[in-house]
């Protein structure tokens, strides 16, 4: 049995979609790539398919991952291509790699999130930030089935900063990258946020709950929020490093003669 382990996005109007309507939209995309699957036993058998944390609903996304079981191997970046090419856009498979190693879902320790925040001044950002960052504590709220949960949401956050765009001059700075979901002309403010995956979860919808708290930062409009990397996080270097960077490197130990001989097999 082969399994492949795939990175996905969530872009566009295509962030709404929920992760009961993502795994329906894939498996017809299973379907019609005639991807040769492994099933699960019992009176109802299902693709074997595993999820790793998914992000919420409304928000975009770089860096959502699975992994699929096949009973037949297939190579992963024809997979990733027919995959894509049955996927909505939006919804787009941009990576594959064979699982060489254990653990995914044991590597996705921490996220980085983009949180763009149409109207709120770039000074007011700032100042929310600072009073976040010096709290010992910054205790939300969150809705659940069981009622409303109360949480210290700052222990989870590695690092919490703001930029600004849009309007020139030596105190404004242009981080949006092309990854990023919903780009705007408009002048905002730009959170660039690190947070541990921890239990409870705490969201950036959290993070917004808790500079709302603690400086009164309240965006007229809903904050744009996209995840542009998850991974283990490097307790050495504060960075968030690539998830599937074992599998490839599993493979070129491998098979170390496949990356020059694919090259020099490109045309020139």
């Amino acid at each position: 049995m082969q399994r492949i382990r795939l990175r996905y996005t969530k872009r566009g109007r295509l962030r709404f979609t929920s992760h009961r309507d993502f795994q329906r939209a894939f498996e017809r995309a299973l379907r019609r790539a005639e991807v040769p699957m492994a099933y699960s036993a019992g009176f109802t058998p299902h693709p074997k398919v595993s999820y790793a944390n998914a992000a919420p609903t409304g928000t975009g996304s770089e860096a959502e991952y699975l992994e699929i079981a096949l009973t037949e191997a297939r190579d992963p970046e024809r997979l990733r291509a027919l995959l894509d090419e049955s996927m909505p856009p939006g919804l787009d498979v941009i990576e594959a790699v064979e699982a060489r190693t254990s653990g995914l879902a044991d590597r996705l320790t921490a996220s980085v999130w983009e949180l763009r925040l149409t109207g709120v001044p770039a000074e007011d950002a700032r100042r929310a930030v600072d009073a976040f960052n010096a709290a010992g504590t910054v205790e939300v709220q969150r809705r659940t089935k069981n009622g409303v949960r109360t949480f210290d949401a700052r222990p989870a956050v590695v690092s919490l900063e703001s930029h600004s765009m849009g309007s020139p001059g030596p105190d404004s700075t242009e981080t949006h990258s092309s990854r990023a979901d919903r780009p705007s002309d408009q002048p905002c403010a730009i959170l660039r946020l690190v947070v541990r995956h921890v239990t409870p979860a705490v969201r950036p919808d959290d993070v917004l709950s808790g500079l709302r708290a603690v400086a009164d930062l309240a965006p007229p409009v809903p904050a744009a929020v996209t995840r542009l990397a998850q991974g283990l996080f490097d307790e050495e270097t504060g960075t968030v490093t690539d998830p599937l960077a074992p599998d490839r490197e599993a493979a070129e130990a491998l098979f170390p003669m496949a990356a020059p001989a694919a090259a020099a097999k490109a045309p020139g």
